[in-house]
């Protein structure tokens, strides 16, 4: 008679539920097996409060069932909820994520980089700004937004398809003079080409634009003496501006509700990224959405696939437009 003190085994399992070891570790693993016996697995399970050894399944394997993210914070809302739809991938695949925050800081990243490779995760899917980061060929890795070779997969929303489709909605929209505002890094990635789409769009509605663009770590009022200087007789010059990201466009409004421009009354808005209010609620500007949970499940799975021959090198998913009241509508 097992002992009430130690933990339940796999065997265990089986004498509960009356099946061979076999179907209890198919269970386990997600593989088929009839649904009776699924069932009395599972309870089984519940009444024997039975817990995966994940440590010896990693041992058996070989693998941790681990894999890391990477991400600059969880303060900004598209990292925090790109976090989250990231360990719903993996925990539906049995998989543990281990964050690391790195604030934007490319020698931090670095650093999380050689620390996970020596622990030995399964995997790493990083958003990452350094421009020499090195990343040993042994290890799984998925960029997000940026091309880091021909062997690590890339995974973006469709920047420059966003981008003309922000152009042509505003010219939908009504706008005769538009300007593309943007602050960003100036490393290669996709979220760049956001400006070639845009300037595309313009181009092919004859839809006349201006381009301001700042680099990461420019004050944001900068905007401001841009914007000033486009009015005229109390009248803004532009009736639509497109920002490249939905903070953008919040820190915008701030500059024109001080300039006493009316949105969308006297300019028309539209961001990118598809941020909500309280993370599914109203969204907070009209928008260009990203598909953050394709953009998480095909990071998961081109990790987790063995063949890293059948990996490509960069993928990019479609995006939407949603109205969130800058834009007349």
């Amino acid at each position: 008679m097992r002992n009430k003190k130690s933990a339940p085994t796999m065997k265990d399992v089986a004498l509960e539920a009356g099946v061979a070891l076999g179907t209890v570790s198919k269970v386990i693993n997600g593989l088929p097996v009839g649904e009776a016996y699924r069932i009395r697995v599972e309870e089984a399970i519940r009444k024997l409060d039975y817990h995966v050894n994940s440590y010896a399944q990693g041992l058996k394997a070989s693998k941790t069932y681990t894999v890391a993210l990477l991400i600059p914070n969880t303060y900004h809302p598209y990292f925090s909820r790109l976090a989250y739809q990231i360990n719903l991938s993996l925990l539906k695949r049995n998989y543990r994520m281990l964050l690391c925050s790195t604030d934007y800081d490319p020698g931090l990243e670095q650093e999380y980089i050689t620390m996970l490779q020596q622990n030995k995760v399964d995997g790493i899917i990083g958003l990452t700004y350094n421009p020499n980061l090195y990343i040993e060929e042994s290890i799984a890795f998925v960029s997000i937004d940026r091309p880091l070779g021909p062997h690590i997969p890339c995974i973006a929303s469709d920047n420059f398809a966003g981008g003309q489709m922000a152009a042509e909605k505003l010219a939908d929209l009504g706008c005769k003079n538009v300007a593309f505002l943007r602050i960003g890094s100036s490393l290669n990635n996709e979220p760049n080409k956001r400006k070639a789409g845009f300037e595309n769009g313009c181009l092919a509605r004859n839809l006349p634009y201006t381009l301001k663009i700042l680099q990461d770590g420019d004050s944001v009022y900068e905007f401001e003496d841009f914007l000033r200087e486009h009015m005229h007789n109390g009248k803004l010059d532009f009736d639509g501006l497109f920002c490249v990201t939905d903070r953008t466009v919040y820190d915008v409004r701030k500059i024109l509700k001080k300039m006493g421009v009316r949105v969308p009354e006297d300019v028309q808005l539209i961001g990118f990224d598809g941020i909500r209010s309280f993370g599914d609620g109203d969204y907070i500007c009209s928008t260009i959405v990203q598909p953050v949970a394709d953009i998480a499940e095909m990071c998961v799975e081109l990790l987790l696939q063995e063949n890293m021959n059948m990996k490509p090198p960069l993928v990019c998913l479609p995006v939407t437009y949603q109205y969130g009241g800058t834009t007349r509508e």
